[in-house]
C-alpha cells in the first residue's frame, strides 16, 4: 500500500491487490490497484498499523473483484482448453 502523511500519518491513498485462481495445476493471477481519496473518507480513520487484510479488501469496488475474477477464470478456462490455432497451409496452386 502507499501512504501519505496527511491528513493522518500513514493514510492510504493506493493498495496493489491480485486475484488468484487455481483450477488443478493450473494457475492463473491478475493484479489490480485501487486509488483512495481523503474527500470520500467516511467514519473515522483506521491507523495503520490496526489495519486488517479484510479490512482493506472491503475498500476494493466489488466491480473491479468480479472483473478481475472473471478474468482469471478465462485464462483458467484458456489453459485447461487451449484455443485452435489456424496451421499455415501453402496455397494449393504454388509450386513446391
Amino acid at each position: 500500500m502507499y501512504t501519505l502523511q496527511q491528513p493522518d500519518p500513514d493514510y492510504v491513498v493506493n493498495a496493489l491487490w491480485q486475484v488468484t485462481g487455481v483450477d488443478g495445476s493450473n494457475t492463473a493471477s491478475i493484479g489490480g490497484n485501487t486509488t483512495f481519496n481523503s474527500a470520500d473518507q467516511e467514519g473515522p480513520v483506521t491507523p495503520y498499523a490496526s489495519l486488517t487484510q479484510a479490512q482493506v479488501i472491503g475498500w476494493i469496488p466489488e466491480s473491479a473483484i468480479t472483473s478481475a475474477q472473471a478474468c482469471v477464470q478465462g485464462q483458467l478456462d484458456s489453459l485447461a482448453n487451449p484455443p485452435v490455432s489456424p496451421a499455415n497451409t501453402a496455397l494449393p496452386w504454388s509450386q513446391a
